[in-house]
């Protein structure tokens, strides 16, 4: 029988975070999970009820001057890495694993995990409800549509959307 566990509350200081730099705005009911691991740069601002998963490796890294919407869940068992200059819009998710496909004489869910990064380049938008999945790099300057489910990269200055998400232009010079 399978037996599962709590993962906690979420409830953290700022002082257990990796790093924090100077005016880091938490609204209310953010949860941050492993803080020892999550690292903010200068100036981000994190919305209302906003999911920071760290993970007991691999490390969530947010760059100066990020901008969070409310609800954004971040899940970084694989790790994720935010530029400098993001907006990533409300409700956003990024996943950094998946179960692997143990074949049909097993629950999916007794599979195990792989994990892979996400990164995300300087200047870029996620729109509202994106999803970006496991081992994506989204290029610097992207703007990511909103609803939009990112599979696969996403070159810089580019304006993606759709499910799967697909280049719709390249933005202006």
């Amino acid at each position: 029988m399978r037996r599962f566990r709590s993962h906690g509350d979420g409830r953290f200081t700022a002082a257990q975070l990796r790093a924090i730099g100077d005016h880091v705005v938490f609204e209310d009911g953010v949860r941050v999970w492993h803080p020892e691991n999550v690292a903010l740069g200068s100036n981000v601002y994190v919305g209302h009820d906003a999911m920071l998963k760290g993970y007991y490796e691999n490390q969530l890294v947010i760059g100066d001057d990020c901008w969070l919407g409310q609800g954004v869940f971040l899940h970084a068992a694989g790790g994720i890495t935010i530029g400098d200059g993001v907006g990533i819009g409300p409700f956003v998710k990024m996943l950094t694993s998946t179960h692997e496909d143990p074949g049909r004489g097993r629950p999916l869910m007794d599979a195990p995990l792989t994990f892979a990064p996400i990164r995300v380049g300087d200047g870029c938008d996620i729109g509202v409800g994106a999803i970006v999945l496991p081992g994506v790099t989204i290029g610097r300057g992207v703007q990511v549509g909103a609803g939009a489910v990112v599979t696969r990269d996403a070159p810089d200055f580019t304006v993606v959307a759709g499910n799967p998400a697909r280049v719709i232009r390249a933005r202006p010079a």
